[in-house]
């Protein structure tokens, strides 16, 4: 395996998937199964005229849908197991080897002069690999695994770029959930809404906080799901470079497990707030989007690079993560960051540092690691 063409160009294609609005990671997987798959688009009115979408501007390597019912999906459908067994069988069929778009549009604007906003499209392969499994807790960290179709019809090697990691606790007491502002504060959670429930917290590519919320599992022969209640979440990436006009997504979503992969569904309003995190008393909402990542099962895909830069980074993402939790701790359950750290490239030294151990650079080092994201945090990310 060429490693040079593994390693600085996952590094720098990181760096664009974090601070890019539009073309981040512009992959669209061809298929087996056709030549080229048409794919209708849902937007605004012929009236307003056919906006194309921002997204993907290349194609992938082909890939073939696995149709069969997955093996995780018929252990979620044995009988006689109790309500928290299939809560945690939900969350754990949502591992795998998956072909996942990204579709997001704005289905209402409140100012009757704005403009009709393109859709957002993207494109992506991707696994999904469980980064913890415990009786309360499960951890599921999601890699890209990339190869690129050129114009001469040859294949690139592949492109391995750690994406976003959601994390599932059982009727948990408090959640880390984002006031605006750049702002996270840890917040209680009663006995009656915890009470069956299930917290998913996500985090950024760099294990930097984004969203929490609590919901409950429903079950049936058909599906699982999962829906949060009112969440809000910083300004997405895809949205940096072309809105100025909102600060904060506040919305619902929704996980869904079928037999052959699953479904994560976002209903937002687009919502401006002011210096105390309230939104602007003279126009609080500039419009509502929906959103639906689907994530569809595929087969014959080597995804043993993804694997491998997992195995071999992880111990170094925990250490950033209890660097976070130390944080967290340390400011009374409150953290500000300055800033859109995507946006100001703070990272760039633990995507680094994990690519030198993927590659074997350096050897993983827990002081060493400890160190470099306490400093980080304290000397980038944070406010003090």
């Amino acid at each position: 395996m060429n490693k040079s063409l593994i390693s600085r160009p996952a590094l720098l294609l990181a760096a664009s998937l974090l601070t890019a609005s539009s073309a981040a990671i512009a992959y669209e997987p061809a298929t087996t199964e056709t030549t080229r798959e048409s794919q209708f688009t849902f937007a605004w009115p012929l009236s307003e005229g056919m906006l194309k979408p921002r997204g993907a501007t290349t194609r992938g390597a082909p890939v073939t849908l696995d149709r069969e019912p997955s093996a995780d999906w018929k252990r979620l459908q044995e009988p006689g197991i109790d309500a928290k067994e299939r809560d945690r069988r939900a969350i754990l069929a949502m591992a795998g080897e998956y072909r996942v778009t990204f579709n997001f549009l704005e289905i209402a604007r409140f100012d009757p002069d704005a403009k009709a906003q393109a859709p957002y499209q993207n494109w992506g392969t991707e696994v999904v690999l469980v980064s913890k499994d415990q009786p309360d807790f499960i951890a599921l960290q999601h890699i890209l695994v990339m190869r690129i179709l050129g114009d001469d019809g040859k294949i690139s090697e592949p492109m391995v770029v750690r994406h976003w990691r959601q994390e599932w606790r059982y009727q948990p007491d408090s959640l880390l959930a984002y006031q605006g502002n750049h702002r996270w504060q840890r917040e209680p959670v009663s006995a009656a809404d915890r009470n069956g429930a299930w917290s998913q917290t996500v985090l950024q590519v760099d294990d930097s906080p984004r969203y929490a919320s609590v919901g409950r599992w429903q079950h049936d022969a058909s599906q699982s799901t999962w829906i949060s209640g009112d969440t809000r979440r910083p300004l997405p990436r895809r949205e940096y470079s072309v809105r100025k006009d909102y600060d904060t997504l506040i919305g619902t979503n929704r996980h869904t497990v079928l037999p052959t992969g699953w479904l994560q569904e976002e209903n937002n309003l687009k919502a401006r707030l002011d210096d105390n995190g309230v939104p602007q008393s003279d126009q609080p909402w500039v419009g509502r989007e929906y959103g639906v990542a689907r994530y569809e099962r595929i087969k014959g895909f080597d995804f043993q690079p993804g694997r491998a830069y997992f195995e071999a980074s992880e111990p170094f993402w925990a250490a950033v993560r209890a660097a976070w939790a130390k944080a967290v701790d340390r400011g009374d359950g409150r953290i500000v960051m300055n800033g859109a750290a995507d946006q100001q490239r703070y990272f760039m030294p633990f995507f680094e540092r994990a690519q030198q151990l993927a590659d074997g650079e350096v050897t993983f080092d827990a002081t060493e690691a400890r160190k470099l994201a306490e400093s980080t945090l304290r000397d980038s990310y944070l406010k003090p």
